[in-house]
């Protein structure tokens, strides 16, 4: 009898070892933070509050969406990258930001520190004028722009980011110059617009929707190879003579530290993935207005690469690159 009790108790001492063990392994345990490299209300912060939404009903746990502007997203990467590698601290960003963006600064870190997750969308992205611009297409912009050098005044998220390049290479290609204006976020850029600050912005769907909807501000093209379907009298740039523009398109995703325990970013890849394939989500896409895109890490890799091959030329012949990484 002793035996068999002594037997029993230990079994049950085992197996109780064995699900505390597991328990010390169950991730996620607590919040995961989604920092973001714009203000709130930028297009970035509004996706990743769509995928902060729907984190309960895949992870378990909630997902808490923090703001970190600043050197175009160095400011978040450095935050990202410094933090412990155990999955609870992820970025949302693009492509362009290694592809472009951290060559053109002296970074205190190694962007390829971050590896990517999962990818969601791809920009709209465009230049806006407000709506009671005189300003009907961008012939008058550039002819105006022509007539005035130096004073068409036009804004972009960060030197080196995909706004910035998009304008540098629309207005080089123009022949004409312009004055660029760096701003934190799409928030800030809007209302410099509105307020007659700036002329003209290269902005993104999603964080102008309503003001378009509204007559606020209009587009006057956009960066792709073909119109958006939200945008359908709007001309894209390879129709206006423009095609360089359209070869780099920004892709924006989760990104994380490669030293993450592999079983971890698999356990993200597979949620993000569901929350991808989600009917509430893709609800959100919609009216968020750009452009549904899933990628597994493997496709933001190859749009890293495709996007450095473009870009490194164009920053070297604007001396924009700072060196290599």
């Amino acid at each position: 009898m002793k035996r068999v009790t002594m037997a029993v108790l230990l079994g049950v001492l085992a197996v109780a070892v064995n699900v505390h063990a597991a328990g010390k392994d169950v991730y996620p345990t607590k919040p995961i933070e989604i920092v973001i490299p714009y203000t709130p209300g930028a297009t970035s912060d509004l996706l990743s509050r769509l995928v902060a939404n729907l984190a309960p009903k895949y992870l378990g746990q909630s997902m808490v969406v923090v703001s970190k502007p600043g050197a175009g997203g160095s400011v978040a990467a450095a935050d990202v990258i410094s933090a412990k590698p155990d999955g609870y601290k992820m970025m949302m960003t693009t492509n362009f930001f290694f592809a472009m963006t951290t060559k053109t600064q002296k970074v205190p870190f190694n962007a390829y520190d971050l590896v990517p997750i999962a990818n969601f969308v791809e920009y709209r992205n465009g230049l806006i004028v407000k709506g009671n611009s005189p300003w009907k297409t961008l012939k008058d912009v550039l002819d105006y722009a022509k007539k005035n050098p130096g004073s068409l005044r036009w804004s972009h998220t960060g030197r080196g980011n995909s706004q910035h390049m998009y304008g540098l290479l629309l207005f080089r290609k123009a022949g004409v110059e312009t004055t660029d204006i760096p701003f934190k976020g799409s928030a800030e850029m809007l209302t410099s617009l509105l307020g007659g600050h700036t002329d003209a912005s290269f902005m993104v769907y999603g964080a102008v929707a309503d003001h378009v909807k509204s007559g606020q501000v209009r587009y006057l093209v956009t960066v792709g190879g073909h119109r958006f379907s939200n945008l359908p009298n709007v001309p894209c740039a390879v129709e206006l003579g423009f095609p360089e523009v359209a070869k780099l398109p920004t892709y924006v995703g989760l990104y994380i530290h490669k030293d993450t325990p592999e079983p971890i970013k698999k356990t993200l890849v597979d949620a993000m993935k569901k929350i991808y394939d989600d009917p509430e989500f893709k609800k959100g896409l919609e009216i968020l207005g750009e452009e549904p895109v899933y990628g597994d890490p493997e496709f933001l890799k190859a749009s890293i690469r495709s996007s450095e091959i473009i870009a490194l030329p164009i920053l070297k012949e604007f001396g924009l690159l700072v060196g290599e990484k």
